[in-house]
C-alpha cells in the first residue's frame, strides 16, 4: 500500500485496524507540519485504502519538563499555522491545550475509541518514546510510528556510531539510495478523501478545542496556564511559516559565507533552523531540496570518495557542503545513538576513556566554583562565557561554537564533572528553544568527551578531554558587536 520506505514504519503495538471505524487518527506529536511530513502521509494512505476521513489531532500539554512561556508559545504559534493549513483540507484538525496538568488524560483514548488505526510520529528523545509506548499498550486499534526526523531512516543503521568520522563514512556508503525517498511536498494532492467527521460533543465538552486567541501565544493567555512564566517568549517566533521564512533568509543572505563565517558571532552566518528541527515545524528534506535545487545537484554528483572526509563528497559548493555535514552527519549522528540506547542522557554513557581521566582529576583544585544559580544568572569572572549565557535566557538561542565553550567551561567550574552535565542539561533545556533534542544531547556530551579522542597535553580538570579557553576564542573569532550586543557594559 505504502510509497514511505518501511523501515521509516513501526508498528507500536500488535492490535488490529479496525477497518468498520469511523476515521483515521494522526496523533502528531512531534512532527508537527502539514509538509514533506511522512506521518501525515502515511495517515492519508491509510485514509484512501479504507476509505475513511483523516482527523489530525494536534496536543499539548503543560505538565513536561521545563514548561514555559518561552516553549509554550512557539508550540502555540505552530499549531496556529496548522490550523490555517488544513481548514480548507480534507481533515478535521483538533488542536487541545491542556488547562492544567493531567486534564488531558483520558482523550487519545476516547479518540481512538472510533479510529481505524492511530498514526502517530516516531521520535526518540525527550518523554515522546515513553508516551508512545504507553499510548500502545493502553489503546485496544493498532498504533503505527512513522520516522520522518531525518534523510537516513533512523533504523537504517542498527550500530550506534561513535564518532562522527565513522557515521560520515557510513553515510557516503549507504546514504545515496535514501535521497530519492522524499515525502510529498503536499501530501494531500492526489487524493479524494471522504468528508471530514466531526468530533463528537461528548469529547469537545470535556476537552474543548484550542480557541485562536490562544493559539497566538499571546502571554496575556499563557498566564492562566501552569507552566513557568519567568522565561519569556524567544526573540522569535515558531510556526512552519516563520520556519519557511528562515529558510529563505538564511539560502538568500548567508548560506555563501556560511563555510568561513559560520564559527564567528558577528559575522551572523548560522541558519538559525534547529528551534524549527527540533520541533518539526520543517523538515531535513525540505531544507535538502532547496539546496539542491540552489546547486542545480543531482545524486549524480556524489563522488566516490567514501572515506569519510568532510568535504568532496556531495559535489556542491564548500558552503553547501559545511552546512550538509552539520544538517545531516551532525544532527543524525545524535538520532543515530538516541533510538538505540536508554542511557544517551546519562554521564554513564561516556566513553570508557573520557570517564577514567575526568575521574583521575575530579578532585583537582579548581580557581573557580560557581553553583547553578550562578551560572544561570552569569555572574562568572568572564564576560564572554556571561555574553553567551545571556543570549541563552534573553533570546533562547546561543551561537553554536560558544556553545562548545559554555560547556567547557561549566565543566571547569563545577565541583565535579557530573555536576557540570546537570548544569549544561538544566540551562540548555530551560532556556533553549531547540533544547530536549538528540542534537543537544550530542553537543552537551561532546564537551565531556563524546564523539571526540583524547587529547594532550593532559590538564588539570579535564585530563585527556579536549581544552577550550576564552582567550583562544577570542583571538579566533569575531566578537567585538557581539560583546556590546550581550557583555557587562550592554543595557540589558
Amino acid at each position: 500500500m505504502s510509497s514511505i520506505p518501511s523501515l521509516r514504519i513501526r508498528d507500536v503495538n500488535e492490535q488490529p485496524v479496525r477497518e468498520d471505524g469511523d476515521y483515521v487518527l494522526y496523533w502528531m506529536i512531534a512532527f508537527r507540519r502539514c509538509h514533506w511530513n511522512f506521518s501525515l502521509e502515511r495517515a492519508i494512505e491509510w485514509c484512501s485504502k479504507l476509505k475513511k476521513p483523516l482527523v489530525v489531532f494536534e496536543p499539548l500539554r503543560c505538565g513536561y519538563e521545563w514548561a514555559s512561556d518561552r516553549l509554550h508559545r512557539f508550540v502555540l504559534q505552530g499549531m496556529a499555522d496548522n490550523r490555517n493549513e488544513l481548514t480548507d483540507k480534507q481533515a478535521r484538525y483538533y488542536a487541545y491545550v491542556e488547562p492544567e496538568k493531567g486534564a488531558g488524560q483520558g482523550l487519545l483514548e476516547a479518540l481512538a475509541e472510533k479510529a481505524c488505526l492511530v498514526v502517530t510520529d516516531d521520535y526518540p528523545c525527550f518523554f515522546l518514546p515513553r508516551m508512545v509506548e504507553a499510548a500502545g499498550e493502553q489503546l485496544p486499534v493498532r498504533v503505527e510510528a512513522v520516522d520522518s526526523n531525518g534523510l537516513l531512516p533512523m533504523r537504517a543503521a542498527d550500530k550506534v556510531f561513535a564518532r562522527a568520522h565513522d557515521f560520515r563514512r557510513y553515510l557516503q556508503k549507504n546514504l545515496a539510495s535514501h535521497l530519492t525517498e522524499l515525502p510529498k511536498t503536499s501530501p494531500f494532492q492526489g487524493y479524494d478523501l471522504p468528508e471530514a467527521p466531526q468530533i463528537p460533543r461528548s469529547i469537545l465538552d470535556r476537552w474543548p478545542e484550542a480557541t485562536d486567541a490562544l493559539l497566538t501565544g499571546n502571554r496575556e493567555h499563557l498566564k492562566h496556564l501552569p507552566i513557568d512564566h519567568d522565561i519569556g517568549p524567544a526573540d522569535f517566533n515558531g510556526g512552519a511559516i516563520s520556519a519557511g521564512d528562515q529558510l529563505q533568509s538564511f539560502l538568500k543572505e548567508r548560506l555563501s559565507h556560511y563555510a568561513e563565517g559560520r564559527n564567528h558571532p558577528d559575522d551572523d552566518a548560522s541558519s538559525g533552523l534547529s528551534p524549527y528541527l527540533h520541533f518539526g515545524q520543517i523538515s531535513v528534506h525540505e531544507i535538502f531540496a532547496c539546496i539542491t535545487e540552489r546547486e542545480n545537484w543531482s545524486p549524480a554528483a556524489l563522488g566516490g570518495d567514501t572515506k569519510g572526509s568532510r568535504e568532496g563528497w556531495w559535489g556542491m559548493s564548500p558552503e553547501s557542503e559545511s552546512f550538509l555535514d552539520e544538517l545531516i552527519t551532525w544532527r543524525e549522528l545524535g538520532f543515530n545513538r538516541t533510538w538505540q540506547t536508554d542511557n544517551f542522557h546519562l554521564y554513564s554513557s561516556l566513553p570508557d576513556w573520557a570517564q577514567t581521566t575526568l575521574a583521575e582529576h575530579a578532585d583537582d583544585p579548581r580557581e573557580y566554583v560557581y553553583s547553578m544559580e550562578e551560572f544561570e544568572s552569569a555572574k562568572t569572572h568572564d564576560d564572554l562565557w556571561n555574553a553567551a549565557q545571556r543570549q541563552l535566557v534573553t533570546e533562547g538561542r546561543m551561537h553554536n561554537y560558544l556553545r562548545m565553550l559554555w560547556g567547557k567551561k561549566i565543566l571547569e567550574w563545577s565541583p565535579s564533572p557530573e555536576e557540570a552535565l546537570e548544569t549544561m542539561i538544566h540551562l540548555n533545556n530551560k532556556y533553549a528553544v531547540d533544547g530536549r533534542d538528540p542534537n543537544s544531547y550530542s553537543g552537551i556530551f561532546w564537551v565531556l568527551g563524546r564523539y571526540d579522542r583524547a587529547w594532550g597535553p593532559e590538564r588539570a580538570i579535564y585530563g585527556k578531554v579536549r581544552y577550550m579557553s576564552s582567550e583562544n576564542t577570542r583571538r579566533k573569532l569575531h566578537l567585538d558587536n557581539y560583546l556590546k550586543k550581550y557583555g557587562s557594559s550592554a543595557s540589558r
